[in-house]
């Protein structure tokens, strides 16, 4: 067997591992992300996005929670989203929680854009670049938020293979 075919072959091996668990991987890492950053909001000063998560539940909430009450519901949302994420079980009703918990971290970008861009040249704050981060999340909930219909990733059919990206 020719190199080029052994490449081809081992690369069929690779694509086939990956089409059988990356959606899952995808999940249980997004849940990782989604219940260790909610667990540090449950201790003062722990978690980098307290004071942001406290402006943005303020403005969200028209200052009617106070502020420790809604960084620890802010927490409990995230740690639950995680679990379940990590879990597999109950996505449904989970994507509508992520759906309303993404929009509250993305809000910053419309509610507190001063606070995010007033680096050098209107450039992201480390805040800032915190919630931008965020898109890929978005993105990886997308993703994610598809399986609970029943939508999975397939083989094509077989074929010759092309270079397409």
């Amino acid at each position: 067997m020719e190199l080029n075919s052994r490449v081809v072959a081992a690369e069929g091996v690779v694509h086939g591992w990956l089409v059988r668990h990356s959606i899952r991987l995808l999940r249980i890492s997004l849940g990782a992300v989604f219940l260790g950053f909610g667990f540090l909001k449950y201790f003062p000063g722990v978690s980098p996005a307290q004071d942001l998560t406290v402006t943005t539940t303020r403005l969200l909430t028209f200052g009617l929670i106070p502020d420790h009450l809604g960084l620890v519901l802010v927490a409990t949302l995230e740690c639950v989203i995680g679990l379940v994420l990590i879990a597999g079980r109950g996505l449904r009703g989970i994507v509508y929680l992520l759906t309303l918990e993404l929009a509250g971290i993305l809000s910053p970008v419309v509610l507190l854009p001063g606070r995010l861009f007033s680096g050098p040249y209107h450039a992201p704050t480390l805040e800032g670049q915190y919630v931008l981060k965020d898109v890929i999340l978005v993105a990886a909930a997308m993703v994610v938020a598809t399986g609970f219909r029943g939508a999975r990733i397939s083989l094509p059919e077989p074929g010759p293979v092309s270079d397409r990206g």
